[in-house]
């Protein structure tokens, strides 16, 4: 398993007229946990593609708990629970309130793709050898 943490200030743009994270907005703080991810693993989505992979977003689940409100500072977990397999990958996500409680669970599935053919591909050797050592 290959957990980090990621925190994010909700901003008054991201609010509905209630005051709460809009809810379209949580799979934007997924991306956020996502990219920060792959970031602290030594690479970068920029890097990825530049060497010709894309990863679209192929599923996304998301349950609402709490809502998350103007001002807070959100800590999103992102996970990946299981290495990935073929040419899939599924990030998990927690979004917690400065009190610590629970108010989102997410999962977002991307797929590999050779940005050329548009065809699916096994994950890259480069994510694989960063990821290798947290799944041994």
């Amino acid at each position: 398993m290959f957990s980090t943490v990621t925190t994010i200030r909700v901003r008054y743009g991201e609010t509905d007229q209630m005051g709460f994270l809009y809810y379209g907005n949580y799979a934007l703080y997924y991306e956020v946990g996502r990219v920060d991810m792959i970031r602290q693993l030594g690479i970068t989505y920029k890097e990825l593609e530049e060497k010709g992979i894309i990863m679209p977003v192929v599923e996304l689940k998301s349950k609402y708990i709490r809502p998350a409100l103007y001002d807070d500072l959100i800590t999103v977990k992102t996970i990946l629970r299981e290495f990935p397999s073929d040419h899939k990958i599924s990030f998990h996500s927690e979004l917690y309130n400065e009190k610590q409680e629970l108010l989102n669970i997410g999962t977002t599935t991307l797929v590999f793709l050779d940005a050329a053919t548009r065809q699916k591909i096994s994950m890259p050797a480069v994510l694989q050898e960063k990821l290798e050592s947290f799944f041994n």
